[in-house]
C-alpha cells in the first residue's frame, strides 16, 4: 500500500486509477486542498489526479460534496494529466481480460480499497445518482479560461440588522448568455485579485436559490444565498455588489444534487442557514409546475435565532399543501435549543411514513458539522420502522433517492 500508480505502471501490470468524474464535479476543489502529496491538481477545465503522485491514501474521499472524486478504472496504462484535462465525461472500463498478468493484484488492492473507502464513507456522505426523473443537467459550460460575465440586479440583506450574520439573496442577470442551470445546481464566483502565492483566486462556489427558469418566470437570471464569512474573500466581495456590478462566472456544476421531476415523489429537505439555497429553488419549482402535487415536500431549517433565518418571512407564505415547514433554532430566547435533528425526532412518526415509502427523496445541505446529528436522527427513526439504516441509505442512495452536499 502506499505506492504510486508509476510502480504498477512500469511493471505493465493492470493497476486501478483513481480519476474525477468531470460530470459530477463542482469544482470546489477541496479535494485539492485536502491531498497531503499534491497529487491533484486543475486546469481552466477540470480537477484530476495525478497517476504518478497517488498512493490510495484516500485524504481527499471524505470532503468531496458529490462523490466525483470516488471513481476508478483499471488500466494497463494510465489515462495522462492531458487526457483527463480533455474530459468531459469519464471513459468507459477498457477491456483488460482475465488473462492479463497482475489481475490477482488488482483483486488485493480492491479489497484495501474497499475497506478504505468504506472508513472513509462512514457517516452520510459517499457517491450519489441523480434521481432518475431528474432532467439531464448541462456542466462545466463556463470554465476559468472562459468564463461568463453576469450583471447584478441585486443584492438584498436577507437577516436582519441585528443578527449576528450578514447573509444576502444576490440576483445575477446573464443577459444574452445561455446559461441553463436546475435546481440543486451550483456557479463559480471568480473574486478579483491574488493569493498570498501570486495566484489568481480560485472561484468559490454558491448554489443556486432560484428555478431553471428565473428569479421570475422566463427570466435568464438566477439568484444565490451567500453568507459574509469575516475573512471569506469571495463571500466580501459577493456581499459588497453593487446593482450593475459586472462579475464572472463559471460553471454551472453538479450532476447528481437535483430535483426529481415526479409530482408523486416526496421529498424531505434538511438545511441549517444558507444550505436552504437548493431547497427555495425545489420549492419554487414545484409551486410553479406542480402546485396540485401528490409528493409531500418537507423542510426541517435550522438557524440560531429567527432573525438569522434566510427566507423567514417569505417561508411563511408559502401554502402548507406545496411545502410543510419545520422551523429551529438553537439560540431562541422564547423557547429550548433545538436543532434539525432535535425536530426530525420529535417528528419521527412523519418521518419514517415517508421512510417507508419508495418515492421519498432525501436531501441534507449545510455545514458538514450537521451530517453526524442527522444521520443519528435518521438512524434511530429507521430502527423504530424495524430498518437498518445504513441499509436503507445505500439503497436509496443507488436509487438517486440520498443526497448529501455539506461543506
Amino acid at each position: 500500500m502506499n505506492k504510486p500508480l508509476a510502480d504498477a505502471a512500469s511493471l505493465q501490470k493492470p493497476f486501478k486509477q483513481h480519476v474525477i468524474d468531470p460530470e459530477t464535479c463542482i469544482r470546489c476543489y477541496t479535494c485539492e486542498e485536502a491531498c497531503p502529496i499534491d497529487a491533484i491538481t486543475h486546469d481552466d477545465n477540470n480537477v484530476v489526479v495525478d497517476p504518478t503522485g497517488c498512493d490510495y491514501c484516500m485524504s481527499c474521499i471524505a470532503p468531496c460534496p458529490t462523490g466525483a472524486i470516488d471513481n476508478w478504472r483499471v488500466v494497463m496504462e494510465p489515462y495522462s494529466l492531458d487526457d483527463q484535462f480533455g474530459w468531459d465525461e469519464l471513459p468507459e472500463q477498457e477491456d483488460i481480460g482475465p488473462g492479463d498478468t497482475g489481475s490477482s493484484a488488482v483483486e488485493a488492492l480492491d479489497e484495501e480499497m474497499e475497506r478504505l473507502l468504506n472508513e472513509a464513507h462512514a457517516g452520510a456522505g459517499g457517491k450519489s445518482k441523480p434521481p432518475a426523473s431528474a432532467s439531464k443537467p448541462s456542466v462545466n459550460l463556463f470554465t476559468l479560461g472562459k468564463p461568463a460575465t453576469a450583471t447584478v440586479q441585486g443584492n438584498y440583506r436577507l437577516t436582519s440588522e441585528t443578527a449576528d450574520s450578514d447573509v444576502r439573496h444576490i440576483i445575477l442577470d446573464l443577459g444574452d448568455t445561455s446559461f441553463p442551470v436546475l435546481e440543486g445546481q451550483s456557479i463559480g464566483i471568480l473574486p478579483p485579485g491574488e493569493d498570498a502565492a501570486g495566484k489568481p483566486f480560485l472561484p468559490r462556489l454558491y448554489s443556486i436559490s432560484s428555478p431553471r427558469d428565473g428569479e421570475r418566470p422566463q427570466t435568464n437570471n438566477l439568484s444565490l444565498t451567500v453568507k459574509r464569512e469575516p475573512m471569506g474573500v469571495c463571500s466580501n466581495y459577493v456581499c459588497d455588489l453593487k446593482k450593475g456590478d459586472r462579475i464572472q462566472v463559471t460553471g454551472p456544476f453538479g450532476a447528481t444534487f437535483l430535483m426529481p421531476n415526479d409530482p408523486q415523489a416526496n421529498v424531505i429537505m434538511i438545511c441549517t442557514g444558507t444550505g436552504s439555497a437548493p431547497f427555495r429553488a425545489f420549492t419554487m419549482r414545484r409551486q410553479r409546475t406542480m402546485p396540485d402535487a401528490d409528493g409531500r415536500m418537507i423542510l426541517f431549517f435550522g438557524a440560531r435565532t429567527p432573525d438569522a433565518l434566510p427566507y423567514f418571512g417569505p417561508l411563511k407564505k408559502v401554502p402548507d399543501r406545496v411545502l410543510e415547514k419545520e422551523l429551529c433554532f438553537s439560540r431562541a430566547t422564547d423557547s429550548d435549543k433545538e436543532y434539525v435533528q432535535d425536530r426530525m425526532r420529535r417528528e419521527r412518526a412523519r418521518v419514517l411514513t415517508l421512510l417507508k415509502s419508495e418515492r421519498t427523496h432525501i436531501f441534507v445541505c449545510g455545514l458538514k458539522g450537521m451530517e453526524e446529528g442527522v444521520d443519528g436522527a435518521l438512524a434511530e427513526i429507521a430502527r423504530e420502522g424495524a430498518f437498518d439504516w445504513p441499509t436503507l441509505r445505500t439503497q436509496m442512495r443507488e436509487e438517486g433517492r440520498y443526497h448529501v452536499e455539506t461543506y
